[in-house]
């Protein structure tokens, strides 16, 4: 084991690992797999735009060195996919060509290129090898050689929307972690046993998450001892919230209390056959798109007989050629017939055989981007024996990304030459999806939200595929704009996934830096970059007439808040949306259409279970609580997070809650406690810094502790009950002594003094770095509370109107009154915003250190910092495999939309988890739709009060979008029309007539109007534009429109 620094841990390479760069990956893969990948060597077979794909993911992921291999030259359709490479390239050995864009990916990286032969000799310096252009024959062989040598082999290919993956680990892989997940634990509640049997029931704060089957340890179970000596234990049955054990208790101690439950992760071994028996016999195919269950089995035979087409041809089939068609669909009956009878196909796929043959000769970016994706995971589980491989083959087409003749025609093309080349990038595209696509890619005006991992896959994509690029060659009409906005800039922890950003671009932001990307990527792209929050708030920026302008979104965002906001913006202006999201190594995808498919909005995941406040302040029982306790500004370094607070406006909200509740009470006395922290309490000196953090650390892990301990003995019981005060989940914590010599005491009293120091800049003498020397110091301190703390004993847990609690406000509101006064305006303090991923900043060091802390008081486990890191920094683990797969599979959903007359059975949701590994894809839902009286309507169906609102003699009508059927109005102007006019001259008649009665109005949140209200009956004569502005505070702005909802039940 390599002794951990500061900034990161040595691989078994010798190259430290950054710790701070793959900060979000860390938690992902673990610190023992990224030493193994540190340490390992991958070599990339064919530099095609799968390879760029999958060598870019490895190298982000930090493997020791990659060597990319190819004899072909670059081409000019190589650039439809093959992002490292431009026009200047052509002509040039594709490995050569792309090493040093590779190389800026990674400096801990040693990337290299090679041409020459693939001798066993190369293969063996290599930990794993992929080959993306090997022929079949070829294939067999390298495999043959890797599995010998104990080299993992991959061989993968995309041709056009089709896809294969074989994987070859050899004959004995051992698997360490199968699914990623951390392990499920419960807490124990009671335990029952017999001979042979043990009943675990578990507490029901918290699901259980232990399966039958699983292996489970036990600690701190008190009386039943064998339960934490003699595990683990495997679950034989599982109940809501209990399990059975089977073991022989004969003699054991009899179960008093506590227990925890872990689940125990087991290493499994895997057999993996050599290419030559897998293409005989394929076994279980894992089956990707609901709909099609068949597909995968169909798919081997297809490319088993365009291996064999290109084997007798020399060549891949053509595109739109009939002939090549026809002798794919005849190999392919040939193979099958050959076939053993069990594994014979009863009936092939002709027209899945003719698109195979269509797309065999082409690559396309947003294959490339999620195959890329899969085999670079792929080759890290390889590499680390981290999650489980594909075990053997894993199949994919997207056939409905391709446009039929009728969709073509519908498009104005379907010509002769509709697959023809241009003699432009785009050529292996069009081969694909034909030259009416790519006007219509083109001419796109692309809305994309967010330029961060996701967002500059994105724009790799788009802007490989054309999306709003000028057609060199091929005449297409101008007109097209990608608008990528992003109000973030880059940090450091960014580049580890975020390809399109180097150490140059560390503090840009991130759409400024990532329109700098794409134009490289590809100068004719037509991209603006913003730095404006998509919300509520920017309406003026993002109008009714950006939206309106816009024929597709994309989301590439972090927070539901973001998603649901843009979702109501694509269905109020009925604009397609296409949806991605990613959560480590699984990811997702959604399509939106209008009228075709539900909105992203139509179904939320409830809100995570955040633990009461009781819990936190007084009763943790898990490492998460205590760092939420530390992380809340609440009761620690108060002037670090919220700075100095004007007394005069303190003092007045205080005085005015002196009679409020007990809670309100509570929550004035800890406001004022934050003033104190400023003005009572100011530091002049290191050394002065360092008795306030001594005090600190004696306040919250000795006086709470022994206050609640005092009321709460470990002998009491609760009131109604009698029960035991102290039952599962809660723990008995004990207080802590200082000891100078304990390096978790010395580190928190170290950080404390320091960051008190830099907000009342106070100098730091050299010897603050030595934790020891500091630690020294605050042993010799005298540690006291702070004058005026009231000296009640449950104020920490408990919200009771003690008489002490509001004298303790008065005193201290006497006192900051007179120190305010005294001070003037003389008091300078320099306020610190938290910031969890500059680790030199000792933010997060306080933080870790605290909840650590108060983990010992509850002996609760210990986190190291960078688990503390993640969890009270909020921090999603996330790594570029599973961000380049979410895009890829948007952008193939994006040729299915922007073309007109896509049905709904032709788009696919997905979601992927790339640890097992696994990918679902299934038919978006269609919408809800409201049936009542033969009229039927849906969240994409409204009225639109039509018109020109300044021009008054100018007439305006009703029009409902799923009827479409219009109600004149006599000429008006619409910020005169009044809500009576509305409701009975329309709103109410309308309903009336349907035998719906219309009771409410509202806009946003905002209740307009409602019946059975007395107070709005003098709403009925306000404008609308008045009501809304003043109800619902929306102004106009940049609105050409002003929406609201009618809430109805049926009546008479």
């Amino acid at each position: 084991m390599h002794a951990m620094s500061r900034s990161g841990e040595q691989g078994a390479g010798g190259r430290e690992l950054d710790e701070e760069l793959h900060s979000r990956q860390l938690p992902v893969y673990g610190r023992e797999a990224m030493r193994r990948m540190a340490a390992s060597a991958v070599l990339v077979c064919g530099a095609n735009g799968l390879s760029a794909e999958v060598a870019k993911d490895v190298i982000l992921a930090g493997v020791g060195s990659v060597t990319v291999h190819d004899t072909a030259a670059c081409g000019l359709r190589d650039l439809s996919a093959q992002f490292f490479l431009d026009e200047q390239d052509v002509g040039r050995n594709r490995a050569e060509a792309c090493r040093d864009k590779l190389q800026e990916l990674n400096a801990g990286v040693a990337v290299h290129a090679a041409s020459g032969a693939l001798t066993l000799d190369l293969l063996r310096r290599h930990q794993a090898v992929v080959c993306t252009t090997a022929s079949a024959e070829e294939a067999v062989r390298l495999d043959a050689l890797c599995h010998g040598a104990g080299v993992a082999f991959i061989w993968a290919q995309t041709h056009g929307v089709f896809a294969r993956v074989f994987t070859d680990f050899g004959p004995n892989f051992t698997v360490y972690d199968v699914d990623g997940e951390h392990p499920h634990t419960a807490i124990v509640a009671s335990v029952s046993s017999s001979a042979h049997r043990i009943k675990v029931t578990c507490v029901d704060n918290e699901p259980l998450r232990l399966q039958e089957g699983e292996l489970v340890s036990f600690s701190e179970v008190e009386g039943m001892d064998e339960l934490n000596t003699q595990g683990p234990f495997r679950i034989r049955k599982r109940e809501a919230r209990s399990f059975e054990l089977e073991a022989d208790t004969s003699g054991w101690g009899e179960y008093v209390r506590g227990g925890i439950a872990v689940q125990v992760k087991e290493p499994k071994t895997l057999a993996f056959r050599p290419l030559e028996q897998a293409l005989r016999d394929p076994g279980d195919l894992q089956r990707v798109d609901l709909a099609n269950p068949d597909r995968p089995r169909q798919l081997h035979l297809a490319f088993r007989a365009l291996d064999a087409f290109e084997a007798e041809a020399g060549r891949p089939p053509r595109a739109a050629n009939a002939a090549d068609a026809t002798r794919l669909y005849d190999l392919a009956a040939g193979i099958n017939a050959a076939a053993p009878a069990g594994a014979r196909l009863a009936s092939l796929n002709g027209a899945l055989l003719a698109q195979l043959a269509h797309c065999a000769g082409s690559e396309i970016s947003p294959m490339a981007a999620v195959f890329g994706g899969v085999v670079g995971q792929e080759v890290l589980k390889a590499l680390s024996g981290r999650f489980h491989p594909i075990l053997q083959w894993l199949y994919f087409d997207s056939v409905t990304s391709l446009p039929g003749p009728d969709t073509l025609a519908a498009a104005g093309g379907g010509g002769p030459d509709e697959f023809s080349p241009l003699g432009c990038r785009y050529d292996a595209q069009i081969a694909v999806f034909g030259r009416t696509m790519q006007r219509r890619l083109s001419t796109l005006r692309v809305f994309l939200v967010g330029a961060g991992a996701l967002g500059g896959e994105y724009l790799k994509d788009l802007a490989c595929m054309g999306v709003a690029c000028s057609l060199s060659g091929g005449g297409g009409a101008a007109g097209g704009l990608l608008t990528v906005t992003d109000d973030d800039t880059v940090e450091r922890s960014n580049l580890s996934r975020q390809f399109l950003f180097r150490d140059g671009d560390i503090g840009s932001f991130k759409s400024t830096a990532a329109l700098a990307a794409a134009r490289r990527l590809n100068p004719a792209v037509r991209v603006e970059a913003l730095q404006t929050r998509v919300s509520p708030s920017t309406e003026d920026v993002f109008d009714d007439k950006f939206w309106q302008g816009l024929d597709l979104v994309l989301t590439a965002v972090d927070s539901v808040e973001a998603r649901l906001y843009v979702d109501g913006r694509c269905v109020c202006f009925s604009k397609p949306l296409l949806d991605s999201g990613t959560l480590g190594l699984k990811c997702s995808t959604q399509v939106v259409i209008p009228h075709l498919t539900e909105n992203y909005g139509a179904f939320r995941d409830p809100p995570d279970k955040e633990a009461p406040a009781c819990t936190l302040r007084s009763f943790p029982y898990n490492i998460a609580h205590c760092l939420a306790w530390a992380r809340s500004g609440k009761p620690h370094l108060r002037t670090a997070s919220r700075g100095i607070w004007q007394h005069p406006a303190v003092s007045k909200g205080v005085r005015a809650n002196l009679g409020g509740t007990p809670m309100q009470q509570q929550q004035q006395l800890e406001l004022l406690e934050s003033v104190a922290e400023v003005l009572l309490d100011r530091a002049a000196s290191f050394e002065q810094c360092i008795v306030w953090a001594r005090r600190r650390f004696q306040e919250y892990f000795v006086d709470r502790i022994e206050r609640l301990t005092a009321d709460f003995p470990a002998t009491a019981t609760t009131a109604d009950t009698g029960a035991p005060f102290w039952s599962a989940p809660k723990r008995f914590p004990r207080p802590l002594a200082f000891d100078a010599a304990d390096h978790a005491h010395a580190a928190f009293v170290q950080t404390a003094a320091i960051l008190r120091a830099e907000v009342y800049g106070v100098p730091r003498p050299d010897w603050a770095a030595d934790a020891a020397r500091v630690a020294a110091v605050a042993a010799q301190s005298v540690t006291q509370l702070e004058a005026g703390r009231p000296k009640q004993a449950r104020a920490d847990w408990s919200a009771d109107n003690d008489e002490a609690v509001i004298e303790a406000i008065g005193g201290l509101l006497s006192r900051l009154g007179a120190t305010a006064e005294q001070l003037g305006g003389g008091l300078e303090i320099h306020p610190i915003q938290f910031e969890k991923d500059d680790d030199t900043n000792s933010h997060m060091d306080l933080i870790a250190g605290l909840a650590n802390l108060r983990a010992r008081n509850y002996s609760i486990p210990e986190v190291d910092r960078l688990q503390a890191k993640l969890i009270a920094g909020r921090i999603t683990p996330a790594v570029a495999t599973a961000t380049a797969v979410a895009a890829g599979l948007a952008c193939l959903e994006l040729y299915k939309a922007v073309l007109p007359g896509s049905k709904v059975a032709a788009f696919r949701n997905t979601n992927a988890n790339l640890a097992l590994p696994l990918i679902r894809m299934m038919e978006p839902a269609p919408p809800e739709v409201a049936r009542h009286n033969g009229a039927e309507w849906s969240v994409w169906d409204r009225w639109a009060l039509e018109g020109d609102p300044t021009v008054r003699q100018g007439g305006f009508q009703v029009v409902h979008t799923a009827q479409a059927a219009a109600v004149s109005y006599q000429p008006a102007d619409l910020h005169n029309l009044s809500m009576r006019r509305l409701l009975r001259a329309h709103v109410l008649g309308w309903f009336s007539s349907r035998g719906l009665k219309a009771y409410s109005i509202s806009c946003g949140t905002a209740l307009l109007h409602d019946n059975g209200n007395p107070k709005h009956a003098e709403r009925l004569d306000m404008r609308i534009s008045e009501l809304v502005m003043t109800t619902a505070k929306v102004h106009g702005g940049g609105r050409r429109h002003l929406g609201w909802m009618t809430w109805t039940k049926a009546g008479r």
